[in-house]
């Protein structure tokens, strides 16, 4: 697969939100202004991105030859929950205002099925060092489209009369759905199309 492919499929077809339903708490937690929805997306894009290369070399020149194949899953949480940290100190230092307003969801990437799911995805699919690196990109670069297109939309929304029973987290579930079913209609054949596959 192309480094094009790679990048179409993680950010459109297989979107780990829209599509694949991961990472949807601090989807719906930071979705509530642009600002904040685009630091917590930068923060999983390079997560992700490092993740992945980081996952890779463990996986491959530590687990592998030493036959601990079995402790991929603990191993890969343990060098994301490291990143995660080396995030949060870069975000507090560097932009204390972008900190409080992530606020318990920073720490959440740690836990995030998405940043997991793109690590252990790269080992099933066999991915390379360099594919590893772009899908774990494009994964967050996905996440990222996902998260800004939600804010934006739940920033008109709560300039928009909705009923009271629907306020808040409801419409934002509907918003998703329609989001999802939107992203839905792109498919493998958007490869072929393009002449990637």
């Amino acid at each position: 697969m192309t480094y094009i492919a790679i990048i179409i499929t993680y950010v459109f077809i297989q979107n780990f939100i829209l599509v694949q339903f991961m990472g949807l708490c601090p989807f719906i937690g930071v979705s509530k202004n642009s600002e904040s929805a685009l630091g917590m997306g930068m923060a999983v894009t390079f997560v992700t991105a490092v993740a992945s290369v980081v996952c890779y070399a463990v996986y491959t020149y530590l687990l592998i030859p030493f036959d601990l194949a079995y402790l991929q899953t603990i191993s890969f949480i343990l060098v994301i929950a490291a990143l995660v940290q080396i995030v949060e100190m870069v975000i507090r230092k560097m932009s204390p205002s972008l900190y409080k307003a992530l606020g318990i969801f920073l720490p959440l990437i740690t836990t995030n099925c998405a940043v997991l799911g793109i690590a252990i995805i790269n080992i099933d699919e066999g991915y390379n060092l360099l594919e590893s690196f772009f899908a774990g990109l494009s994964a967050g670069l996905g996440f990222t489209l996902a998260i800004v297109l939600m804010s934006n939309i739940r920033e008109k929304l709560e300039l928009t009369p909705v009923r009271k029973v629907f306020k808040g987290v409801p419409i934002a579930f509907i918003s998703a759905g329609l989001m999802a079913l939107a992203f839905m209609a792109f498919d493998k054949s958007l490869l072929t199309n393009l002449g990637l596959v």
